[in-house]
């Protein structure tokens, strides 16, 4: 079973997990994953589980493992992935670190991505994720949770990809993902202006089979998710740190001035 190393860089230097801020992590930098592999083996209709259990966490952040669904050969899999990106031509580990969302409306063209977008595409499950919205005369941001109505999983498009250390080539393979993002709905504009794309199941089975490699097909999917599919609420500045976790990271707070 793959087992990346979350802690340290390539070159065995230390990654601080601590620095990365939701501001400068990404448009969807944050999410909630608190489903077991077996739920989610029954909610996503999964053949083979390779994962091991990661437990509930409540702010995952990138770097981290996270679930990842793929296809091959008709078998879809739960396994683990890195969070962020690394590209198959990449000379070091750390190039992942930028490459935590990929926007939907580049997604076949930049180099880091167009391979992975037609032949290695994945789905991300998440039980909720978190935006920060700007407060007018503040420098704080006010972070609020998005979930689905339904109380269930939802599936983020992914892409993913194998990479090997070209100083220890012997090693097993890394598998890392990243989360393609698009413009946001209605509900999500008032926090921010791009969200995570949420594949409906309809098409769960089109965006993982990896011999459909009609780009422009696929790129009609990664639209914003319909206006009553996420509902939210503001949560407390704790989750900005990413050494914070637990159930009360989602649990509703006051504020003054809500996004209409």
């Amino acid at each position: 079973m793959m087992r990346p190393p979350p802690a340290h860089g390539a070159g065995g230097g230390r990654i601080r997990v601590g620095c990365l801020s939701p501001y400068n992590a990404g448009v969807c930098g944050r999410f909630v994953s608190v489903a077991s592999p077996e739920l989610l083996a029954k909610r996503f209709h999964i053949d083979e589980v390779e994962s091991d259990d990661l437990g509930a966490r409540y702010n995952v952040a990138p770097r981290a493992l996270i679930y990842g669904i793929t296809q091959t050969g008709g078998v879809r899999t739960l396994e683990s992935l890195r969070w962020g990106l690394v590209p198959f031509w990449a000379k070091e580990l750390k190039v992942g670190d930028r490459m935590i969302n990929a926007r939907a409306e580049t997604v076949d063209e930049k180099p880091a991505y167009r391979r992975a977008f037609k032949e290695k595409r994945c789905l991300v499950p998440a039980t909720a994720f978190y935006e920060w919205q700007r407060v007018a005369g503040q420098k704080r941001k006010q972070p609020w949770l998005f979930r689905a109505r339904h109380g269930e999983p939802m599936a983020f498009a992914g892409l993913w990809e194998t990479w090997r250390d070209p100083e220890t080539p012997d090693d097993e393979p890394l598998r890392s993902t990243v989360i393609v993002t698009t413009n946001a709905n209605e509900l999500m504009k008032p926090v921010h202006d791009r969200m995570p794309v949420i594949l409906p199941e309809s098409c769960w089975s089109e965006w993982l089979d990896p011999d459909r490699r009609d780009t422009e097909a696929l790129k009609q999917l990664l639209v914003p998710s319909a206006e009553d599919v996420l509902e939210k609420h503001p949560v407390s500045t704790d989750v900005s740190n990413v050494r914070n976790q637990g159930p009360q990271l989602v649990e509703p707070v006051e504020v003054s001035d809500e996004p209409r």
